[in-house]
């Protein structure tokens, strides 16, 4: 196979930037499976960037209205441009090697007003700028405690509102942070409708710590997020935050490997309305009403939406119909902010958590197993949250939340010949006849709420020292419980009882103190001490009718250190080391009674270098994760789907990820990142089950065997075009190597690599009346890549002979999607 390596030497002599740029396309889609054309591809659209154009410098200073006091950590943003930097600890910035034009630039710093400036730089220029602090900006101070900056030490990635929405046609969250760093996404239903999850650095998501403004949203028993519970969410967010790694402290789940911070708080001075619907493959539609008041008596703004997705899926009959709605409301003080959200979702899903049995997945890949007509998942989550914050001088602010979460629902299954034993349930003895079995239709329950408080104190007084201190108390009462509503054969006196019947409650606790130090104007030191305790009880019974009564007490530190120097005003460095601990999840406890599983403790170091110079920007970042006792996957799941996971002593994640960026012209302009890791179980021992003995067998030792779902590489591109005014075309891509399903490096239980492609079209039209119209046009997997993005496997021991079953979860080959956005 050709690679581009055999490009003739004199092609980019001959040529344009924009042929040359055609040219590589044609050969990444002539070779679009070869990682290693993609990664020389990637190479050579950054070799274009280092042409030289005339170039001049953007310096200025920024201060504070009242006292005319310096802002350090100040962001400075070319918005048209590859471009960005920070203010240091005299208020002063610089931009250098910046090409001659027209730029918008952006000053922004956290609790002040945005300061945006249209420049004509046709020589060097200095600017000083002057910025107001106003409670109607209020709503960054309140998620500001828990997120990054740049002087955290630490990877992490913002997308924006205008990022999202772009890509914003029906699917979930995890499908539209698909080309972010070290990500991947997955789908049940295969079109990123209905449950959608993702993993980082080979993470899942019990490991990923997800917030919505700074309130846990992680399920506190499984640890998991279930994004089918807030359906649409996206249309009502205006920043999401990834941290990779350790992060800074955060409430909620432990972060034991991303955390993903999303704000759904935004001021909108202006009354506004928008209609958004889309329309696709599988019959996807989506209709989203959003409304807003804007800004009333200089003091109150009410904003509210309405949703609904439904869609047939790529899978059979896995079908979603979901529903949701956000309100909110929020008044402006002199000196006070508060603001009450209140937001709800409504899901029902046909299973498709089997997934497909390897030996069909080449004569019919949309199989489902079930055929039963109301095999299905229904659940209902409400989400209460009164934010606010207050200044109490010029250098303190308190921010004070509180939260309440209302979730309950069932699925409902159909099972074929059934003990009645399992159920707790007599045989059934007609005459002669002695009934052991039956078919019946059971609904699992789950009903629960989760309450508390999040609190921080914002301390940014001095030139050389911020920092924050806060934390939560969150309590968990949740009821899990089973009914049998119709068999076959049964004593009807257990007909709509409980056959089984479990209460957990859990309270957590953290509180952490965060500072930043700036030693001299080129080193800043961040440190981030924080306590966690868990009080977790169960009692009752599960599904198998086993006593799951337990009661576990943990306690864990948690500190962060970091450092980070700045090299010249746009170039900078950074390490940190953080320690992060964290308990096991419910299902932990209950699959393996008798064997209580062990908390799990990481220990993450991280090394980071980022530049900036002309219209280009790049950023390394190598990461050494190194864990004790991490609860690592069997490869075999229990009857809900869910993963079953035991302790190893020793394993570790070693990786590097890259990102850049380049603005090739006015028109042109790509982004990438690609992430090489090595992921290692240094002695992991595989337990089957034998049904000759019933009982588990143990396998011979294996010695630095690949974590599972760890691909070694993943890499994703975006080249966005703008030909004309309002027009932009965008070629999306992703690449992600190959993953094994269990802990064993067995070539036969495993993910292949896949490399997707998506094409997308957007053109804008503003005017006065109808503020603006967006017509969308979105073709996912262009090239019809038969791949799966995720799966499990079993194996085990009947009449002397090992087995192993794979099963699948294949994601729909090409199918489209079109929108269109009306926005008074």
């Amino acid at each position: 196979m050709k690679n581009l390596t055999t490009i003739p030497r004199n092609l980019f002599a001959q040529t344009g930037v924009l042929n040359q740029f055609v040219a590589m396309i044609r050969l990444l889609v002539n070779q679009k499976n070869d990682i290693i054309s993609y990664s020389t591809l990637i190479a050579l659209i950054f070799f274009l960037s280092t042409q030289s154009y005339a170039q001049y410098t953007i310096s200025g200073k920024i201060v504070d209205a009242d006292g005319n006091k310096p802002l350090a950590g100040a962001n400075i943003t070319l918005v048209n441009a590859v471009r960005g930097t920070q203010s240091n600890a005299q208020g002063l910035f610089i931009l250098k090697n910046v090409k001659k034009g027209t730029y918008t630039l952006k000053i922004s710093f956290v609790g002040y007003e945005k300061n945006v400036q249209v420049i004509d730089l046709q020589k060097d220029a200095t600017f000083d700028f002057v910025l107001h602090k106003s409670t109607f900006v209020a709503d960054e101070v309140v998620v500001s405690a828990t997120r990054a900056n740049a002087k955290s030490a630490i990877a992490f990635t913002d997308v924006s509102k205008e990022d999202i929405q772009k890509q914003n046609l029906g699917q979930d969250i995890p499908q539209l942070l698909n080309f972010t760093p070290s990500l991947v996404s997955t789908s049940d239903a295969g079109a990123g409708v209905g449950y959608t999850g993702v993993r980082i650095r080979g993470t899942d998501a019990t490991r990923i710590n997800v917030t919505i403004n700074g309130i846990p949203l992680n399920d506190a028993e499984s640890q998991g997020t279930f994004w089918v519970n807030t359906p649409d969410l996206a249309s009502s967010v205006s920043s999401i935050q990834i941290q990779r790694g350790v992060g800074t402290s955060t409430n909620g789940a432990g972060a034991f490997g991303a955390s993903i911070n999303v704000s759904t708080n935004e001021f909108r001075k202006q009354a506004y309305a928008e209609i958004n619907s889309a329309y696709g493959s599988f019959n996807t539609l989506k209709n989203t009403l959003l409304v807003g008041s804007g800004l009333i008596n200089d003091k109150f703004t009410f904003d509210a939406r309405l949703s609904k997705v439904t869609s047939d899926g790529y899978i059979d009959r896995a079908s979603s119909d979901l529903k949701s709605f956000y309100l909110s409301g929020a008044y402006f003080g002199k000196k006070s902010f508060v603001r009450l959200n209140v937001f709800s979702g409504k899901e029902k899903t046909y299973q498709a958590w089997e997934g497909v049995p390897e030996a069909t997945l080449a004569t019919n890949r949309t199989f489902n197993l079930y055929t039963y007509p109301n095999q299905t998942d229904n659940y209902q989550q409400d989400h209460y949250q009164l934010l606010s914050s207050h200044s109490l001088s010029n250098a303190w602010t308190f921010n004070l939340n509180f939260h309440y979460t209302y979730g309950r629902g069932y699925y409902e299954q159909f099972k074929e010949q059934d003990k009645l034993s399992k159920y707790g349930l007599p045989n059934v003895v007609l005459g002669a006849t002695t009934i052991t079995k039956t078919d019946l239709v059971r609904r699992k329950w789950l009903d629960n709420d989760f309450y508390g408080t999040t609190f921080s104190f914002d301390y940014q007084g001095s030139k050389k020292l911020t920092a924050n201190f806060g934390g939560a108390l969150n309590e968990y009462d949740g009821r899990n419980y089973g009914e049998i509503i119709w068999a076959q054969y049964a004593s009807t006196s257990k007909i709509g009882d409980r056959y089984y019947n479990g209460n957990s409650k859990k309270v957590d606790f953290n509180v952490y103190a965060k500072a930043f130090y700036q030693f001299t104007e080129k080193l800043n030191a961040f440190a981030d001490l924080q306590v966690r305790t868990i009080n977790y009880e169960i009692k009752g019974t599960d599904d198998n009718l086993l006593n799951i009564g337990q009661k576990v007490d943990y306690q864990f530190f948690n500190p962060k250190f970091g450092l980070s120097y700045q090299v010249s005003p746009s170039t900078s460095a950074y390490a940190s080391y953080s320690v992060g601990n964290k308990e096991p999840s419910r299902s932990d406890f209950v699959d393996n009674v008798g064997k209580t599983p062990k908390s799990e403790k990481l220990n993450d170091f991280e090394l980071g270098y980022k530049t900036q110079t002309g219209k280009t920007a790049f950023a390394v970042n190598g990461y050494f994760m190194n864990y004790n006792n991490q609860l690592v996957l069997t490869g075999k799941l229990n009857d809900v789907g869910s993963a079953i996971r035991v302790n190893v002593p020793e394993s570790y994640r070693l990786g590097i990820e890259i990102e850049g960026g380049v603005q090739l012209n006015s028109s042109l302009k790509i982004n990438a990142n690609a992430t090489f890791s090595e992921n290692k179980i240094k002695n992991f021992t595989e337990s089957i089950y034998n049904y000759d003995t019933e009982s588990e067998t143990l396998l011979p030792t294996l010695s630095k065997t690949n974590i599972a779902f760890s691909p070694n590489v993943i890499v994703g591109s975006q080249i966005l075009y703008t030909p004309v005014k309002g027009l932009e075309l965008g070629l999306l891509s992703k690449y992600v190597g190959k993953q094994y399903l269990d802990n064993t490096s067995n070539e036969n239980r495993k993910l292949n690599a896949y490399f997707t492609n998506d094409v997308r079209a957007i053109y804008t039209i503003k005017g006065k009346t109808l503020r603006e119209v967006s017509f969308s046009f979105l073709v996912n997997n262009l090239f019809n890549t038969l791949y799966e993005s995720n799966g499990y496997t079993y194996s085990y021991i009947f009449e002397g002979v090992s087995y192993t079953e794979n099963f699948y979860y294949p994601q729909a080959g090409t199918n489209v999607m079109a929108g269109v956005s009306l926005k008074f």
